[in-house]
């Protein structure tokens, strides 16, 4: 089982990276909370890894904090959440904010989340409100991310959101809303565009 990879990062998308160990390219599967705290393409990037093994399929799964893998190893234990769904999870809330919702018993917030419609959210409630109030500590509030409009930027910012659930007006809107915010001649990094237009998408 692999449980950690450093290497040179060859490839760095919102859904998807290669990370190149020794002249080998591992595809691993991020959330947006984690892509966010990638470094730039041809950099060296660190992350913790959990390998999905089926009969037929082989996944890497990276988070840059181990944080956020305890969440999705959480997660992945609640019947009816797979892999894929976890880390969508975790790419529409931080693990702080899934935390203080499941604490508050706050079905409302986790139904905004793409994917995760009201049994899933009472089903995560119910599972994880003691495994987590055992571990909990207060943390400051960390903010949720965006996508939007149509440069090349805020293409992929809103195929970004397209991809976890979001409705293409939905996504062009919020996109549009974050771009916005930008001051004339300003670089806009996909980054800061997506954590925007989620800001936006989580109110």
């Amino acid at each position: 089982m692999i449980a950690y990879i450093e290497g040179k990062l060859r490839y760095k998308s919102p859904e998807y990276i290669i990370v190149d160990v020794g002249g080998i390219g591992y595809q691993l599967y991020v959330s947006l909370n984690t892509f966010y705290e990638l470094p730039d393409q041809g950099m060296v990037a660190g992350l913790n890894v959990y390998t999905h093994v089926r009969e037929d399929t082989l996944e890497l799964f990276g988070f840059f904090s181990m944080e956020e893998k305890r969440i999705f190893l959480k997660l992945v234990g609640i019947n009816g959440i797979g892999p894929r769904l976890a880390l969508n999870i975790l790419s529409g809330i931080t693990p702080g904010e899934l935390e203080e919702a499941v604490y508050r018993g706050n079905v409302k917030r986790l139904q905004s989340v793409p994917g995760v419609g009201k049994k899933i959210a009472e089903r995560m409630i119910l599972e994880l409100k003691d495994k987590l109030s055992t571990e909990r500590k207060e943390k400051p509030g960390v903010r949720i991310p965006t996508l939007s409009e149509s440069t090349g930027v805020e293409s992929d910012a809103i195929a970004a959101l397209l991809s976890l659930g979001y409705r293409a007006m939905e996504a062009e809107k919020a996109v549009a809303i974050a771009r916005a915010d930008f001051a004339d001649g300003a670089e806009i990094r996909l980054e800061k565009l997506l954590k925007d237009a989620l800001k936006y998408l989580a109110k």
